[in-house]
C-alpha cells in the first residue's frame, strides 16, 4: 500500500515543477522554507488524510459526513471534485510525456531549431490522441480494483527510481556540474526575510506531495487496521521530497554544467519550456544525450501516470460510494476524462487556466481538510484515530496547535493565491470571467460548483437524492 501512495504522490510537480521553482527561488535559500512546510503543511494533512481514510473506509465525500455530519459532505464533494477537475488536463500532460518519450526513443528530438516539436504538438490533435491514450490506460487499470494498481506500483516505483538514480549519475558527473549543486545548496541567510519565498515553498508542499488532494484518503481506504497513520504520512512526506531533490539536482546540474550563461533564461522558460523544449537541448550536448534525454522521458512518464492513476481512482471512489458499480464507475470517469479533457488538450490558454482555478482550489481543499478536524475536536481525533495502541509513534497534545496552524496556512495562502490574479489593468480585468488568470474566472468557476455542491448536500439531507 506505501508503494500505491508513493508512486500517487511522486507526479510531474516533482520533475516537472520543482526545478523550475527551487531556482527562480533562490536555490538552496528556498531549500530551508520548503523543508520546514514539509513538516508544518504537507505531513500533518497527509496524517489527516491517511486517518479518514483508514477510519472511515469511504470516500472524501462520505468521509466528510461521517465525521462532522452530513450537512458538510458538500467539502468532501470539493475536494474530490478539484481534484477530478486536476485530472482532466493532468492526463494532457502525461500524454506530453508519453509523445517526448516516443520522440526521444526515435530521434525525433532534438530538433534543428529549438522547440519546433513542441510548437507542432501542443494543441494539436496529437495532443488529443496521446491525451485519451493515457486515460485509457489509466481507466484500465483502475477497472481491476487496487490490488491491480499495487501490483504495477511495484513496477513502476522501483523503475521510476533507478531511472532517477541513473540520471543522477549521469548529471553529477558533468564538467562543472559543482556549479549547479553549489546554486542549489547555497543558502543566503539574508534573503529568508522575502515573504514570497516562504509562500512559495508553502504552495510547492501543497502541489508535488498530494497533501489535501484526497488521494491519500482514498487509497487509506484500503489499508491494513494496524497500520501506522503517523509514521507512514511521515515517510510518504520525505520519500516525495526525496524525489524532488533528487530531480532537482538533475535539471540544475545539467543547465550549468551545459549552459551556465543561459541559465535564467532557460529556467525562466516556465514548467513546459523548461521540460519538453530546453531539457532535449540540453541533453543533445553531452555524451549518449539522446539515452539519456529517453531516460528522462520515461522517468517522467512513469511518475505522470501513476499520479493520473490516482485521480481515476478518486473520481471512481466517490461514484462507487454511490452504490455504483465499479465497473460502470470507471467507465462514467474514463468516458468523462477523455470528453472533459479535451478542451485543455486543444487550448494552452484554456489548460492554463484550468491549472490556475483548480492548483488554487487545492488550497480551499486544505482548509476544508483542517476545519474538519477542528470542529470534530483535534484533541478527540488524536485520540480516537490516531494514537490508538498499535501506533508506534505516539502524538501529544501540540497536534492541536499544529492543525489550527494549517488552518492558518491555508488562509493565507489562499487569500495570497487570489490576490496574484489580480491585474494590474484594473478591477474591470481583474473581474473579467473570461480572462485566462483572473480573479473574476476563479470566482465564476468556484461560485458555480460551490453552489451545485451545497444544493446537492441540502437535498440529499433531505433525502431527495443519494
Amino acid at each position: 500500500m506505501m508503494l500505491a501512495m508513493l508512486s500517487m504522490a511522486v507526479g510531474t510537480g516533482n520533475i516537472w515543477r520543482f526545478p523550475r521553482i527551487v531556482a527562480t527561488n533562490d536555490g538552496g535559500t528556498f531549500l530551508i522554507p520548503w523543508l520546514i512546510f514539509l513538516l508544518l503543511w504537507s505531513i500533518p494533512l497527509l496524517m489527516i488524510e491517511f486517518t479518514l481514510g483508514k477510519a472511515m473506509r469511504a470516500g472524501p465525500v462520505d468521509a466528510f459526513g461521517k465525521l462532522i455530519g452530513s450537512r458538510f459532505r458538500w467539502m468532501g464533494l470539493w475536494v474530490a471534485f478539484t481534484a477530478t477537475a486536476i485530472m482532466f488536463y493532468y492526463s494532457v500532460v502525461t500524454g506530453w510525456c508519453l509523445r517526448f518519450f516516443i520522440a526521444a526513443v526515435t530521434g525525433e528530438i532534438p530538433d534543428t531549431v529549438p522547440g519546433s516539436l513542441w510548437g507542432a504538438f501542443e494543441g494539436s490533435t496529437q495532443a488529443v490522441g496521446t491525451h485519451v491514450v493515457m486515460v485509457a490506460a489509466a481507466a484500465g487499470l483502475v477497472y481491476h480494483g487496487v490490488r491491480g494498481i499495487e501490483r504495477v506500483a511495484r513496477f513502476l516505483l522501483p523503475t521510476l527510481l533507478i531511472l532517477l538514480v541513473v540520471l543522477l549519475l549521469r548529471a553529477v558527473t558533468l564538467p562543472d556540474a559543482h556549479i549547479g549543486l553549489n546554486f542549489l545548496f547555497t543558502v543566503h541567510w539574508a534573503d529568508l526575510v522575502n515573504a514570497e519565498l516562504w509562500l512559495q515553498a508553502l504552495t510547492q508542499n501543497a502541489w508535488d506531495t498530494g497533501a489535501g488532494w484526497g488521494l491519500v484518503l482514498v487509497y487509506a481506504i484500503y489499508a491494513r487496521a494496524r497500520e501506522d497513520t503517523t509514521l507512514n504520512a511521515a515517510l510518504l512526506g520525505f520519500g516525495n521530497n526525496s524525489i524532488s531533490l533528487m530531480a532537482g539536482i538533475i535539471v540544475l546540474t545539467t543547465i550549468f554544467s551545459i549552459q551556465p550563461d543561459a541559465a535564467a533564461d532557460i529556467v525562466g522558460a516556465g514548467n513546459n519550456g523548461l521540460t519538453f523544449i530546453w531539457v532535449p537541448q540540453l541533453f543533445a550536448q553531452i555524451p549518449a544525450g539522446q539515452y539519456f534525454m529517453a531516460v528522462f522521458f520515461l522517468a517522467l512518464l512513469f511518475a505522470a501516470f501513476t499520479s493520473l492513476v490516482s485521480l481515476v481512482e478518486l473520481a471512481t471512489r466517490v461514484l462507487v460510494d454511490r452504490r455504483i458499480s465499479r465497473q460502470r464507475a470507471v467507465v462514467i470517469v474514463g468516458i468523462g476524462g477523455m470528453v472533459f479533457g479535451l478542451p485543455s488538450a486543444l487550448s494552452p490558454a484554456f489548460f492554463n487556466n484550468q491549472d490556475a482555478v483548480w492548483g488554487i482550489g487545492l488550497m480551499l481543499s486544505g482548509l476544508f481538510f483542517a476545519f474538519a478536524v477542528l470542529k470534530y475536536g483535534a484533541r478527540r481525533f488524536r485520540l480516537t484515530y490516531m494514537d490508538t495502541p498499535d501506533s508506534d509513534v505516539r502524538l501529544g497534545r501540540w497536534w492541536r496547535w499544529l492543525v489550527s496552524f494549517v488552518f492558518i496556512e491555508a488562509i493565507v495562502l489562499l487569500l495570497w493565491w487570489l490576490s496574484q490574479t489580480l491585474s494590474s489593468d484594473g478591477w474591470l480585468q481583474s473581474l473579467n470571467p473570461w480572462s485566462e488568470w483572473s480573479l473574476g474566472t476563479v470566482l465564476l468557476q468556484w461560485g458555480v460548483v460551490l453552489a451545485l455542491f451545497v444544493w446537492w448536500n441540502r437535498r440529499a439531507e433531505r433525502g431527495k437524492i443519494t
